[in-house]
């Protein structure tokens, strides 16, 4: 355990001195003219870097909850029936929003640049539905833990 430890501790050294060497080389490139295809060779280098260490984290954060979810599976379930419950309250918002875009000052502009659609009135719909669920929950459950107190 020790020698993964020491593996992972260099490795993370190595990625925090590359992104320091990227980070300080375009700084030091930077220039006022837009154009230069030095400055624009290093912010094309930083960006493949950063997209990189995304597609890395999001690797490592996967492999790791499946890792720990397939080893611990018994002391998982709670945490597999909150997603599932979360995934249930989204669904049921879901539906029951609908598309109408609605009337407000300034609507027409955002419909007409096609920002405003009818599909993201429906998801806008989804998200404020499931907003007023969880804080009805979360007022609920405050509620019982003050009154289950007095009954304790």
């Amino acid at each position: 355990m020790e020698k993964t430890a020491k593996y992972i501790s260099i490795f993370l050294w190595i990625i925090v001195g590359i992104s320091a060497i990227l980070a300080i080389s375009f700084g030091a490139n930077i220039s006022s003219n837009e154009q230069d295809p030095t400055m624009l060779s290093w912010l094309n280098t930083n960006l493949i870097w950063t997209y990189i260490l995304f597609i890395l984290s999001v690797a490592l954060l996967v492999g790791f909850g499946v890792i720990q979810l397939v080893s611990n599976f018994k002391e998982s379930k709670k945490g597999i029936l909150s997603v599932l419950v979360i995934g249930i309250i989204v669904l049921i918002a879901y539906l029951l929003s609908s598309e109408t875009i609605p009337q407000f000052l300034g609507a027409a502009k955002f419909v007409e640049d096609g920002i405003l659609t009818p599909k993201v009135s429906k998801w806008v719909d989804t998200g404020l539905y499931t907003t007023y669920v969880f804080f009805a929950i979360s007022i609920i459950s405050i509620g019982y833990s003050s009154v289950s107190r007095v009954f304790k």
